[in-house]
């Protein structure tokens, strides 16, 4: 966030920063989105809704997962949350007691290590790197001094964007619902893959959670629309702390999301992702121009994070000079992964290519 308030006033003063420190599709909401929700505007109230979401939108993701993954879910398995972060903090709240200790990659999504700090748990760091292509796995889990309570995984992963293999996310998944750990997938980058599938955490087990949005692959992050997958026992803990934290999610994103899931919106949606791929393609063959050839394999999202070893062990700083000599904003490694981050950057590839081709261009006249 430092780095996203330097780069708007850079804007301010020059007009030419190029953000590619922040995982956000360039791209609109689909055009049937738009137009579901224009009519929604006109003809309904959009007040209040079900606590965990409107019926079409429950049976919608519902029936996604049927499709997309072969996994039979029901509406009721369905709760619909202010974003894949809303519910994720009141998921950690409805499961989990002061002091429990959750599991997480490092390095990994910052938001899981200071949402669970600040609700009183202890996170857990599950170290990974290249030779587990920064997925965790079943051994990682077994060497932990203590059997934690909880472990978040994410694939496709911020900031890597690696997928973890099917045959470890069924490991993993046995493994928790063998010995009593909650499991929490998130899931939140799935659609967007090139190459390699994703499997859902469902697959295998539903003992566990699995967290979803429409904000990635469907182009709509300030939407604020999330769901989670809910095992029985949770669901009525879960679904009673929504009432009272957020009443509901946004009825008009809830309408917006059930056409985001339409027939209508997925042409759209896959030219997203062909231009991702193209990003992609361009930065596996211009990172070398930047003495850039470590770095994990950006298997989906639209992320890579960067081994830069080579020219500072303080990301940072060099993100904040690099800044200010380029106009291009990256984000630093320690956002990540606080112990070993400070040789790394993450670089967003989901803006337009010619933005990333110029952004290019600057760091590579200054790395």
């Amino acid at each position: 966030m430092q780095l996203v308030r330097a780069a708007a006033a850079r804007q301010r003063s020059h007009g030419d920063a190029i953000l590619l420190c922040v995982g956000q599709p360039s791209t609109p909401a689909p055009r049937a989105v738009l137009d579901a929700v224009h009519g929604a505007i006109d003809t309904q109230v959009l007040g209040y809704t079900e606590s965990d979401g409107i019926p079409a939108l429950r049976v919608a993701i519902a029936e996604h997962y049927q499709a997309a993954y072969g996994v039979p879910v029901t509406a009721q398995d369905v709760l619909a949350t202010n974003g894949s972060s809303g519910g994720f903090s009141t998921l950690l709240l409805a499961a989990f007691e002061p002091g429990a200790r959750i599991a997480m990659t490092r390095p990994g999504y910052p938001a899981y290590r200071n949402t669970v700090q600040a609700l009183g748990c202890v996170p857990v760091d599950l170290v990974c790197g290249p030779e587990t292509r920064f997925q965790p796995t079943v051994e990682l889990l077994e060497e932990l001094p203590q059997r934690p309570d909880g472990v978040i995984i994410a694939s496709p992963a911020n900031p890597t964007g690696t997928i973890i293999d099917a045959r470890e996310l069924e490991r993993i998944a046995h493994w928790c619902e063998a010995n009593d750990v909650l499991l929490i997938s998130d899931e939140i980058y799935h659609g967007i893959s090139y190459g390699r599938e994703c499997a859902s955490a469902w697959e295998f087990s539903r003992a566990g959670a699995v967290m979803g949005s429409i904000s990635k692959y469907h182009s709509m992050t300030g939407w604020r629309l999330g769901w989670a997958l809910l095992p029985p026992e949770l669901r009525t803990s879960v679904d009673r702390l929504q009432g009272n934290l957020a009443i509901c999610a946004p009825a008009v994103s809830q309408v917006g999301a059930v056409a985001a899931f339409s027939s209508g919106a997925q042409a759209e949606l896959r030219s997203h992702v062909e231009r991702y791929a193209r990003n992609r393609d361009v930065l596996l063959r211009r990172l070398p121009e930047l003495g850039i050839t470590s770095f994990a394999p950006p298997d989906g999202a639209f992320y890579a994070y960067c081994d830069i070893g080579h020219l500072t062990t303080d990301s940072l700083t060099w993100c904040h000079d690099v800044l200010g000599k380029t106009g291009v904003a990256l984000a630093p490694g320690i956002d990540f992964d606080p112990i070993d981050g400070h040789h790394y950057m993450r670089l967003s590839f989901c803006g337009d290519t010619a933005d990333l081709n110029e952004a290019l261009d600057r760091l590579a006249a200054v790395c």
